[in-house]
Order: structure tokens, then sequence, then C-alpha cells
């Protein structure tokens, strides 16, 4: 048994999965909010690694420099707006592919699912590696040009200047390095449930996500 299924009755993680621009940011902050727990976009450790390399100037594809930068990585660093931008999500998905940085950043949201009552947590892995036993699991997509849109937007909000042209493609080449990298590849858990957001609204979204937790959240109260 593992450690979440052995501390189940003190802890209900919510584990959003799914790739950039889904709309699963969103989505879990409205769960947070809904079940008044705490939310952590993981996918921001990501980008702080992937930043801190790059203001120093280091090699994003040196395996143990990316490492050494995620062993340095403080909870207070996750507010910077950089952290946010088109440039930083590229960088995100270079260091996302080293396995030792994963494993680095492991322990952080393991720590932060296991807190008393429980949390939301969203990124790519949380329902296949960090968590696999969160009692609810949701995988939230949407088609690449959807996707594309959204970030395109969102982008130029921002104040950046950038094509949707361009952003798809940064979209396409970020779901192939994040889907086809050895060390927990993006993909859905096998209990999760599937939620394409193409054709919803923010608020459709946000209700269809609730009726699946609240199906989970009742399975978990039973077994529990």
């Amino acid at each position: 048994m593992s450690e979440y299924a052995s501390d189940r009755p003190r802890f209900f993680v919510i584990a959003v999965d799914g790739p950039a621009a889904s709309g699963k940011g969103t989505i879990a902050t409205g769960l947070a909010k809904a079940y008044k727990l705490p939310v952590l976009d993981t996918g921001l450790l990501y980008r702080c690694v992937g930043v801190l390399m790059k203001k120093a100037r280091g090699n994003l594809d040196d395996e143990a420099a990316a490492c050494a930068a995620a062993a340095l990585l403080t909870a207070d660093q996750l507010d910077d707006p950089a952290l946010r931008t088109r440039a930083a999500g590229e960088l995100a998905s270079r260091v996302a592919v080293h396995p030792r940085v994963r494993n680095a950043l492991m322990e952080f949201q393991r720590t932060f699912a296991r807190q008393e009552g429980g949390a939301v947590l969203d990124g790519r892995d949380i329902g296949t590696v960090i968590a696999p036993d969160a009692p609810a699991k949701l995988y939230v997509t949407a088609s690449p040009k959807v996707r594309a849109h959204r970030r395109w937007t969102q982008l130029k909000a921002q104040g950046e200047r950038v094509s949707q042209k361009d952003v798809l493609a940064d979209i396409r080449r970020r779901d192939a390095r994040d889907g086809g990298r050895d060390a927990a590849p993006m993909k859905p858990a096998p209990d999760a449930v599937l939620l394409d957001t193409s054709e919803m609204t923010i608020e459709q979204a946000a209700d269809a996500a609730r009726r699946i937790v609240e199906v989970a959240r009742a399975r978990w109260n039973t077994t529990s």
C-alpha cells in the first residue's frame, strides 16, 4: 500500500493533468476555491528551474546543472511574474526532460499534496507519478488550435508580441517533448476522467470539473 493509500482518511488530493493551455490551471484554481484547499501549479517549479538556469547562463541540456538549480528552489520564488511568460514555458519543457530534475522536485510536490485536509495540484504527471492514489483525477485537454488561441490571448494581454502561428508551433513542440520524454511522460492516468474543454466556456469547464470531483469525493468518503 502506498503512502497516499494509507493516508486517505486524512487528505483528499485532486490531481489535474493535461497539456499546456488546456485550461487545467484555471480549473485547478476553481476547484481549490470550491473545496477550500491549497493549490499548486507544479509547472511553475519547472519554469523556475529553467528561468534560474537562464539567468545564470547555464546549459539547459546539462542535467547535473539543472538538478543543482532544482535543489535551490524555494516556494517564495514561485511568485515571480517572469515564470508566466512564453519563454519560461519553453525553458520549463526543456529542463523537465531530465529525470534527476523531476526527482529533485518530486518531494516538494508530494509534501504539498500531503497537507492535512488535502490539496489540488495541476501539472503533467500528478495522477501518474506524484499522487498516483489521488482520489480525484482529471485529464484536461483541448485541441492544439484552441489551446494556441488561448495562450496567444494570454500572452497578448501580458504585452508579449507573438503570432498565433508561432504559438501553435510552440504548443505542438511542447506536446511532442512532454509526451515523448522517458521520465514521467505526459499522459492520462488509467483512472483519470478526460475533460475536453475545446468547446466549453470557462464556466462550463469549471462546472464539469466540479461534477467529476463530486463523484470522486462521494466514492472516497464511502471507502475511507
